[in-house]
């Protein structure tokens, strides 16, 4: 009789959600719950997991780093991450060792996109100046008037990247009455206009980020391409925080250039807590939460306990992004 998988899961559930999204899954396999440890309870599980189920946080214990990667052992076969990004993880690190990483793409693409005009919406109407103001024991109202207190309705939008955040995004923008332009390396077959990033700015007074970090996205938006962007404009970024060049952000804040700006991501997260961006009143800030919507965990969810049962169905899995052989097979 073949023994069971051996499966390592990390989300950071209390272990009933986990075992209820897992389903069967639980008695089909030899399940170890890890989802709050110590490194070296994490070091000391991955020793003996042939598949591991991530977890989605950016920092802590859980992080995927190359001493989790050397920690693994020998029958580590497949790693699926539960959330589109796989910054967590140790993606070269675990290539190497030949273990496919696969991601839930598009899972939390509504969640994110749905952000991204929350916030332009924020930001346009100066909402949490206003409750800051409030809450603080004044009466702001003149105040809001002159930060440039105003409508999303009719303005440009431009949206760097459109992949499934993008797409929903424009489309979303694109229903408040917003006119929509876009980027992204190969041009799409979509009702909205294709710039190449420095014209995409120049007409922007809402910019999105919603690109991948990559060698050449990396500080993408520079202190020259802030510059391009209309006066008062505003700045959105749900892609990742290292696209964005943020002493230019904060001095194209300062100059009165830019009108606001709203970040889900960080080059560092947490961030710590004397960065410039957290005492900055044009910034809204978000703990990387913008995809983390009840309803986008559970697709989240959803989709990497199916790729697990495609291991054990001995069927390929889908969304591996580090290129490798997408048929799961046991090393012994």
């Amino acid at each position: 009789m073949t023994e069971p998988w051996r499966l390592l899961s990390l989300l950071p559930l209390p272990d009933d959600a986990t075992l209820a999204a897992l389903g069967d899954l639980a008695e089909r396999t030899k399940l170890t719950l890890l989802p709050a440890s110590s490194v070296a309870d994490l070091h000391a599980a991955l020793a003996d997991a042939e598949i591991v189920l991530g977890a989605w946080q950016s920092a802590g214990a859980h992080h995927f780093d190359s001493a989790a990667v050397a920690a693994t052992g020998p029958d580590l076969v497949f790693v699926q991450q539960p959330s589109a990004g796989v910054d967590v993880l140790d993606v070269p690190g675990l290539t190497a060792r030949g273990v496919p990483v696969a991601n839930a793409a598009g899972a939390n693409a509504r969640g994110v996109a749905e952000w991204a005009v929350a916030a332009a919406l924020a930001l346009s109407r100066s909402i949490p100046f206003a409750d800051a103001g409030v809450r603080a024991g004044g009466w702001p109202q003149m105040d809001v008037v002159r930060r440039g207190h105003g409508e999303i309705g009719g303005l440009r939008v431009g949206i760097l990247g459109f992949g499934p955040v993008g797409a929903v995004a424009a489309d979303l923008f694109a229903a408040f009455g917003c006119e929509v332009a876009y980027w992204s390396r190969t041009p799409r077959d979509v009702p909205y206009t294709w710039l190449e990033p420095a014209p995409l700015c120049a007409r922007s007074d809402i910019l999105v980020l919603a690109l991948p970090l990559t060698p050449d996205t990396h500080h993408l938006m520079s202190a020259d391409l802030l510059a391009a962007l209309p006066a008062r404009a505003y700045v959105i970024n749900v892609g990742r925080g290292n696209l964005l060049d943020s002493a230019a952000l904060i001095a194209a804040l300062d100059s009165g250039h830019l009108g606001g700006a709203a970040l889900d991501v960080f080059p560092v997260e947490p961030l710590p807590a004397d960065d410039p961006l957290r005492h900055h009143d044009r910034i809204l800030l978000s703990p990387h939460a913008a995809g983390a919507t009840r309803q986008s965990v559970g697709r989240i969810v959803e989709k990497s306990v199916a790729n697990l049962r495609r291991v054990l169905a001995g069927e390929p899995v889908l969304d591996v992004v580090n290129g490798l052989d997408p048929r799961i097979r046991r090393r012994r």
